[in-house]
């Protein structure tokens, strides 16, 4: 290896978690370096209107909302880089993180704020239309189908909430369940079920999406009959869950059997010592931007005690 550089804070990952730890480690003199990752701002940067973070009576933008918190984290000192973590070595006390696959940063405390990403159903067609017509975010794209018919695949809370959402906008919502139950709750049930512009399609799945510049309709098989049917839309979206971005920490890091990062809880520690992880990476409960945020400052106090601890300044 050439000249490793050293820093006393590196933070992987630039959501509401990522941001807020910088905010908070600046302030702290930690003199924190932020790798911003694939998608700087995470999730937030796909999202339309944010209604429901405290500070913000008439709402904000979810890409505006990031560029402030990007802003405030590099007016406290932030050092803010483009670039994606593509290797870890956590053997010694110093950690390693490799950047784009060429040059290594020794660090002497690692935020961890990966973010998790939307899981798609794996058709060509799904990939091939992503953008035209075919969407992972009701919110941010329902308003485009606004009185057209519409389809969603997924059966949890997240599924009926984006369901109930396209129906106040949509003149027809398709939601499309593989199994004959939903694993919404009872109330999210209640309310798909007693919406009239929600028509529910028991035991089926996706076989394809038709349309060649844009979506025209799906075809579904079910899964006990094997019938074939299809439907005329104009949008598909996906709602099936998230996967944690934590695939390069899984030989170092304790994970649940899904890949969201088990921290000790009521703190951001991982099971390595000076290892911390906030946001979504390690939070497959809540998922909110407010929390994100909290868990990152929460990261950023704890890595400051760790390195006081240490003597590291």
């Amino acid at each position: 290896m050439d000249t490793i550089e050293t820093v006393q804070c590196l933070i992987i990952g630039s959501g509401p978690a990522g941001y807020t730890a910088a905010i908070y480690a600046s302030r702290a003199g930690l003199k924190p370096v932020l790798y911003q990752g694939i998608q700087p701002g995470g999730q937030l940067t796909i999202t339309t209107e944010v209604e429901n973070y405290p500070g913000y009576p008439e709402g904000i933008q979810g890409p505006d909302m990031m560029v402030n918190f990007e802003k405030q984290a590099a007016r406290m000192g932030a050092d803010i880089r483009y670039g994606i973590a593509t290797k870890v070595d956590f053997t010694g006390p110093i950690h390693k993180v490799e950047i784009d696959e060429e040059k290594w940063i020794a660090a002497h405390s690692v935020i961890i704020s990966t973010g998790a990403s939307a899981k798609w159903l794996g058709l060509e067609s799904e990939q091939r239309l992503n953008g035209f017509g075919v969407s992972a975010c009701a919110v941010c794209d329902g308003f485009f189908f606004k009185g057209k018919e519409v389809a969603i695949v997924g059966a949890g809370d997240t599924a009926a909430e984006e369901a109930l959402y396209l129906s106040k906008i949509c003149s027809k919502v398709h939601m499309i369940i593989r199994r004959d139950e939903m694993r919404a709750s009872k109330v999210m049930q209640e309310r798909v079920k007693s919406t009239p512009t929600i028509q529910i399609h028991w035991n089926s799945e996706t076989e394809e999406i038709i349309g060649q510049n844009k979506v025209e309709a799906v075809r579904l098989i079910n899964t006990k009959t094997n019938q074939k049917e299809e439907v005329a839309i104009s949008a598909f979206f996906v709602a099936i869950g998230h996967s944690p971005n934590s695939s390069i920490f899984k030989d170092w890091i304790t994970m649940d059997e899904t890949g969201y990062i088990i921290t000790t809880p009521g703190t951001s520690k991982t099971n390595i010592e000076g290892v911390f992880a906030a946001g979504d990476v390690q939070d497959k409960t809540y998922r909110q931007a407010v929390t994100a945020a909290g868990s990152g400052c929460m990261a950023a106090l704890d890595a400051e005690r760790y390195l006081s601890a240490k003597g590291i300044h």
